[in-house]
């Protein structure tokens, strides 16, 4: 996707075992992931808008005490942030399911375990079932998904349905599962690897923030494992 005017502003570069490193006066948020009764992921709520910095730095390794900022715990830990994720365009690493109108996209590499797609049965299978007018539901539900694993297009034009989301950092609170969660990344904003070379540029990413990731810079879910239960 091409940047907003906003966003064009703004970029995360990842320091070599070290911190995210955010430029551009990039607004910092606190999100929480809304469970209903059964414990289904629901909706998103914003909680707070941090005060506002030119430039700041945020902990990558997990181990920071003044999370989210970095304050170079990562030298003491001897860090390794050794990003593996794939560089390649998001149409490139998804699979695609087609329903009657629309087409699911899914990259399960990008999964943050936000769990928006397991409700109502799950996309997966309601893919199959969307007509007109459940069209809008599952457009919504598919688009709560933060690390952009899944995409809906119209199977008509080819075109995705995107949620409008202005240029920002999220940090995630996942009260369901008792853990913080991973860095949304939303609106655009530039993603610049430790060796120079960018990411896509795409609406909506998670980046790992407890350390523990098998897909750096991008969140796998190890927050809530066993072995890392993340908090801040």
């Amino acid at each position: 996707m091409a940047p907003s005017l906003a966003a064009a502003a703004m970029k995360i570069t990842i320091a070599v075992d070290g911190p995210y490193q955010v430029t551009g006066s990039t607004p910092l948020q606190r999100a929480t992931i809304v469970a209903n009764a059964a414990g289904d992921s629901v909706d998103w709520r914003i909680d707070a808008t941090l005060p506002a910095r030119r430039a700041y730095q945020l902990c990558r390794c997990g181990q920071s005490a003044t999370k989210p900022f970095c304050d170079g715990s990562h030298e003491r830990i001897g860090f390794d942030g050794t990003e593996t994720a794939s560089h390649a365009a998001y149409e490139e690493q998804a699979g695609l399911i087609a329903g009657p109108t629309v087409a699911l996209a899914d990259a399960e590499s990008l999964c943050a375990f936000a769990r928006f797609c397991d409700r109502d049965g799950n996309v997966w299978n309601t893919v199959a079932e969307v007509d007109e007018p459940r069209r809008a539901a599952f457009e919504h539900q598919v688009g709560q998904c933060p690390s952009g694993r899944l995409t809906s297009y119209d199977k008509a034009s080819g075109e995705a349905s995107e949620p409008a989301l202005a240029p920002a950092i999220a940090l995630v609170a996942d009260p369901a599962q008792g853990v913080a969660g991973p860095l949304w990344v939303v609106g655009g904003i530039a993603l610049v690897g430790a060796d120079g070379r960018s990411y896509p540029i795409r609406n909506r990413v998670t980046l790992c923030r407890c350390g523990a990731s098998r897909n750096k810079p991008f969140c796998d879910g190890s927050h809530a494992s066993d072995a890392v239960r993340f908090q801040e």
